[in-house]
C-alpha cells in the first residue's frame, strides 16, 4: 500500500528532492526491484490495455509478458536489475491484509452487480481491485528470471526493507518501486515508473531521501514518525488527521509521543492500544538478509529454456522470445563498459574558488589549458 499522501507532501515541501530522468541515464547501475509490486503492476497494466493474456488452459500469463519485456528494456539500456520477492509478512501487517481481503470481497459483489447491469467501466474498475499476486505468479516469475540470467532474492520479510538495506550497503544504486515506504525503510534513492511501459512515455522519478530530510528539516526518526501518522501497513492512523495536519503536528512536536501528549482528544480519537512504537521498530530494524552475504550474478540467458517455458502452452511467439533472448545475450556481452563515475572520483582543487574571491583574482588562479591545476581525477579502486 505504501505511505498515504507522502508523495504529495514531498512534492510540496521538498521539490528539489525529486528529479525526472530517462531510463538510458541509468546505464551501468544496479537496481533492486520490488518484485511483487512490479508483477501486480504488469497484471493491472495489461488489463487496462484490454488484452489479458492467457495460456492454452486459460491461466493468466500477463505477469510473464510484463516481466520478460520490461526487464529486457532495462537490460537493453545497460541497467543490471535484481528482483526482490517478499517473504513472510510481519504479524503487525495482518490487519492490513484483512482489510484488503474485505475490499476484494466487496469488489466481488460490486462486480456481479456491474456485470448484470452491463456497466463496462465499473466491470473494469472492479476487476482491477480483484487482482492479487499469488504464489503461482511469483514461482513462474522466479523461473523466468532464472532462464533470463537475472538474479532474484527472497527476502525474509518485506521486499522494500531488503531493497533499502542493499541501497544503504552500496550493493545497488537504488530501489525501484511504486511504494513510498522504501524511503521510510531508509532507501536513499527511490525510482518510480522504472518498470512502466515505454508506450506510456513516463519519465522516471528519482527521490533522494537525504534531500527530503534536509528540505523538511527532519531527522530520520522524525520522518518515520510522520510516515506512521500518514498511514502505513502496520497500524491505523489517528482518525480525522490527514496528511497536512500530520505534518504540522510532527513539525511542532517532533515525535508521536509529544503529539499524543498535546492532542485534543475531544476532537481526535487515538486508536486503542495504538502500536505505533512497534511500527517504528519495524521501519528502523526490519528483518533483512545481510547485504554483504548476497552474491549478485547476471548470467547468460537460456534461449532454448525460455522458448520451452514461454511458447507452446503459454502461447508466446517463438520468434519474439528468441529475439528477446538475443538482446539479453548482447547486453551481457557488452557489460564490460561501465559508468565513468564508477572508475573515477573528483578530488577538490588545492585552491578552490569562493564567492568572496574577486573575479579578477579567480581568473588569474584558473589553470591554463593543459596545465595540471583544477580538479584532479583519481582512479577508483
Amino acid at each position: 500500500m505504501g505511505i498515504k499522501g507522502l508523495t504529495q507532501l514531498i512534492g510540496d515541501s521538498a521539490p528539489a528532492a525529486i528529479k525526472e530522468n530517462e531510463i538510458k541515464n541509468y546505464f551501468g547501475r544496479k537496481v533492486a526491484i520490488d518484485a511483487s509490486m512490479s508483477i501486480y503492476q504488469f497484471l493491472i497494466a495489461v488489463r487496462s490495455e484490454g488484452a489479458m493474456l492467457t495460456s492454452a488452459d486459460g491461466e493468466t500469463t500477463s505477469h510473464l509478458m510484463g516481466l520478460f519485456y520490461r526487464t529486457i528494456r532495462m537490460v537493453d539500456n545497460g541497467i543490471k536489475p535484481v528482483y526482490v520477492f517478499d517473504g513472510k509478512p510481519p504479524e503487525m501487517k495482518g490487519g492490513e491484509l484483512n482489510k484488503r481481503a474485505e475490499k476484494r470481497e466487496e469488489a466481488t459483489k460490486q462486480l456481479a452487480i456491474a456485470t448484470d447491469a452491463g456497466d463496462t467501466a465499473e466491470i473494469d474498475k472492479m476487476n482491477k481491485r480483484l487482482v492479487k499476486v499469488n504464489k503461482v505468479h511469483t514461482d513462474e516469475c522466479k523461473q523466468l528470471l532464472t532462464l533470463m540470467g537475472v538474479p532474484y532474492i527472497e527476502a525474509p520479510c518485506e521486499a522494500e526493507a531488503q531493497c533499502a538495506a542493499m541501497v544503504k550497503a552500496g550493493k545497488v544504486y537504488a530501489t525501484a518501486t511504486e511504494d513510498m515506504d522504501s524511503l521510510t525503510f531508509g532507501s536513499n534513492i527511490l525510482l518510480r515508473y522504472m518498470t512502466y511501459s515505454e508506450a506510456k512515455k513516463m519519465p522516471i522519478k528519482e527521490f533522494h531521501l537525504d534531500k527530503v530530510l534536509q528540505a523538511m528539516s527532519y531527522t530520520m526518526d522524525e520522518f518515520i514518525d510522520l510516515c506512521i501518522m500518514l498511514g502505513c501497513d502496520y497500524c491505523d492512523t489517528i482518525k480525522g488527521i490527514g496528511a497536512k495536519r500530520a505534518k504540522d503536528l510532527i513539525d511542532k512536536h517532533r515525535c508521536i509521543e509529544k503529539v499524543i501528549e498535546n492532542l485534543d482528544t475531544k476532537k481526535y480519537a487515538i486508536p486503542e492500544d495504538w502500536p505505533y512504537q512497534e511500527a517504528r521498530r519495524l521501519f528502523k530494524n526490519p528483518d533483512v538478509l545481510d547485504p554483504e552475504t548476497i552474491d549478485l550474478k547476471w548470467n547468460q540467458p537460456d534461449e532454448e529454456g525460455l522458448v520451452k517455458f514461454l511458447c507452446g502452452d503459454k502461447n508466446f511467439n517463438e520468434e519474439r522470445i528468441r529475439g528477446g533472448a538475443k538482446k539479453l545475450c548482447k547486453a551481457k556481452q557488452g557489460q564490460t563498459q561501465g559508468r565513468l563515475d564508477t572508475f573515477f572520483k573528483v578530488l577538490p582543487s588545492n585552491k578552490p574558488s569562493t564567492p568572496s574571491t574577486p573575479a579578477s583574482k579567480r581568473k588569474a588562479e584558473e589553470p591554463k589549458k593543459g596545465s595540471k591545476g583544477g580538479a584532479k581525477f583519481k582512479r577508483a579502486k
